[in-house]
């Protein structure tokens, strides 16, 4: 997913993309919080950039590849709680996703620590359910309108 600066920024910050996550994805600044930090990688994920998520990530728990990430479909990201404590942040987030025409949603509580001037993510535990959205249900990709008339449209 190409985005330019102008589009609303995947991460639901509703900035615009060059004013929020573009900076981080271009090496231009590093996210100041652990909550920075996962809007960024969520909006990561959305757009595909596997080299930017691996290096947010710590290298004791950082997989070797991400595989292919154009079967998933990101739609929507909610930060439930974050904090953080010293070098040490938690962010707890759902985000719903869509493979093909299958909807689903992740929520995870993720582990982040400030290692050599900034922060990365360490780790998380994920939970993934199905959803199955009826026709006249909220679109699970947020904006309001029925499923029917939203992305059932798909």
């Amino acid at each position: 997913m190409a985005l330019t600066p102008s589009f609303a920024c995947p991460c639901g910050s509703r900035q615009r993309y060059g004013d929020c996550c573009e900076r981080f994805h271009l090496g231009e600044a590093t996210p100041p919080t652990p909550e920075a930090l996962m809007r960024s990688r969520y909006c990561a994920f959305a757009m595909g950039l596997a080299g930017y998520l691996l290096e947010t990530w710590h290298p004791d728990t950082r997989p070797s590849s991400l595989g292919d990430l154009s079967d998933t479909e990101w739609m929507r990201l909610d930060i439930l709680e974050h904090a953080q404590s010293g070098d040490s942040g938690r962010v707890r987030f759902r985000a719903t996703f869509r493979e093909r025409r299958r909807w689903a949603v992740l929520e995870e509580e993720s582990r982040f620590v400030y290692r050599e001037a900034r922060w990365v993510y360490q780790d998380g535990v994920p939970n993934v359910s199905r959803l199955k959205p009826g026709r006249n249900d909220p679109c699970p990709c947020g904006t309001g309108y029925k499923f029917k008339s939203c992305c059932g449209l798909v």
